[in-house]
């Protein structure tokens, strides 16, 4: 497995990316690959989701193929993106999700941070917030889309929709939940190394 570190990246690039990984990892062209990436600010929904679309967002809204409803993404926001065989790794698509999540929890054990799932939510909470938001599509058994952790993200953009249908003050971050600030790129590097724990043998991370 590869891990991909891309820094801050336009949503559409980095969306473009996973799709031309996707049909290289079907047609076994690469191996399993995870995209770790900030975006510039940008609200993103499920292609099935109902939620009604508020007027005015300030920033750009992209539907795109995963499941799950709306949420934003921007800086200080740690976007994991694994293009990943499901079936090579013996997984299905709500097993996949519960790993993503055990993935998180993990990694924010490492950090110092006590985390959770909630019965019959998707994602990773502390205290009855939300840290970390999981949505993923799959094409003939390779995953894409994926997680974004909240680490020390502005979470005002958050109060322009009701993000995964909740509402805005539900959200929190790593930072908050800390008390202090917090390294970016150590946040990367402990999830990267609990991903690969999980799913594969450890490599460099690659630019």
């Amino acid at each position: 497995m590869l891990v991909r570190a891309l820094g801050l990246k336009e949503y559409s690039e980095v969306w473009k990316l996973q799709k031309e990984l996707v049909a290289k990892r079907l047609a076994g062209e690469i191996e399993d690959t995870l995209l770790l990436v900030e975006h510039l600010p940008v609200y993103t929904v499920g292609e099935s989701s109902r939620a009604i679309t508020p007027c005015f967002l300030p920033h750009p809204l992209h539907q795109v193929e995963r499941g799950g409803d709306m949420t934003y993404h921007g800086p200080g926001q740690l976007v994991g993106y694994p293009i990943l065989h499901l079936g090579a790794n013996n997984l299905r698509p709500r097993s996949y999700l519960r790993a993503l999540e055990g993935v998180l929890i993990e990694s924010l054990k490492a950090l110092g941070v006590e985390a959770e799932t909630i019965k019959g939510l998707t994602g990773v909470w502390i205290a009855g917030r939300k840290v970390a938001s999981i949505g993923v599509a799959v094409r003939g058994e390779v995953s894409y889309h994926g997680f974004a952790l909240n680490v020390s993200c502005d979470l005002e953009p958050f109060y322009a929709i009701n993000p995964c249908n909740l509402e805005p003050d539900q959200m929190t971050t790593v930072q908050k939940a800390l008390g202090r600030p917090v390294d970016s790129m150590k946040v990367m590097r402990q999830v990267a190394e609990t991903f690969l724990a999980c799913f594969g043998k450890p490599v460099p991370v690659a630019g």
